[in-house]
């Protein structure tokens, strides 16, 4: 039976097949007089529109001669039908899906929050500050952590000045040492200068304050122009992409309250010039 899909995985799924095709040399219209389909049908499932069987799916991807692991993802992308949010398990080769799907719909957005309660936020980090964290992870093999870390690294391209970028980071997070004190401090002039950009906003929770909005953890709001705004939640073996009304209510409210408690951004650049120091 046809399926619809909730917005984050619609997107995954569709950009995962128009991959698919594009590899394959052919256009969608080639694609899809070989399958005898409409070409709106491949168009509406590159739009992530959904709309045809697991055994279609199953079928175009054959005819694209996708890889077999991108072919589990996908399939498995298909039988996901939250309406709620996105649930999705870590991989155990390469880099992990749910970074691929977080980075995928941070290209796509236009305004990113960040709360970051215990490390440099991930868009934030550079290559070597992100190589200490990524082997620290257990559940990544030691010959991944390269890739893993390289990906992380291509996240940050999506700065632009058409983009808006708030920061929210517990000041714990620029205490803790991460590497020796020479990276910790490559780290955080780092932050300075990205501090600066117009379209970057960095604001710290003072250790002073106490008891804190965040105190259940860090998260990503990501807004869109054409789509509904999407809350990720990432732990040690899984993340969620929550998209109803109800948990982007509630997770605004954090926003709103860590607003109001965070330093104004000059205070911010203080802070972290004081660590320098």
């Amino acid at each position: 039976m046809p399926k619809r899909f909730s917005s984050v995985v619609g997107r995954s799924f569709g950009d995962g097949v128009r991959d698919a095709i594009q590899s394959t040399g052919m256009t969608q219209r080639r694609i899809a007089e070989l399958l005898d389909w409409e070409e709106a049908k491949v168009s509406d499932l590159v739009k992530g529109k959904g709309g045809v069987t697991e055994v279609e799916v199953a079928t175009l991807l054959g005819l694209c001669q996708t890889e077999a692991g991108e072919l589990r993802r996908l399939l498995a992308l298909f039988k996901e039908t939250r309406e709620k949010g996105f649930l999705q398990f870590g991989d155990e080769d390469g880099v992990p899906d749910q970074l691929r799907t977080l980075i995928s719909q941070e290209r796509l957005a236009t305004k990113i929050f960040v709360w970051a309660m215990n490390l440099v936020p991930g868009l934030l980090q550079i290559p070597q500050y992100s190589f200490e964290v990524v082997r620290a992870v257990p559940t990544i093999k030691p010959e991944q952590v390269g890739e893993v870390v390289a990906a992380r690294e291509a996240r940050r391209a999506i700065f632009h000045p058409s983009r808006e970028f708030t920061f929210y980071v517990h000041e714990q997070a620029l205490r803790l040492q991460v590497g020796s004190a020479q990276l910790m401090a490559a780290q955080l002039q780092d932050l300075l200068l990205m501090s600066i950009r117009p379209c970057v906003r960095v604001r710290v929770v003072p250790h002073s304050i106490g008891v804190h909005a965040g105190l259940a953890g860090s998260f990503t709001k990501l807004g869109f122009e054409k789509f509904e705004p999407v809350v990720f939640v990432e732990t040690h073996n899984l993340s969620l992409f929550l998209e109803d009304k109800g948990s982007i209510t509630v997770y605004d409210e954090v926003l709103k309250a860590l607003a109001a408690q965070a330093l104004d951004e000059e205070q911010s650049r203080e802070v972290i010039t004081r660590l320098l120091t």
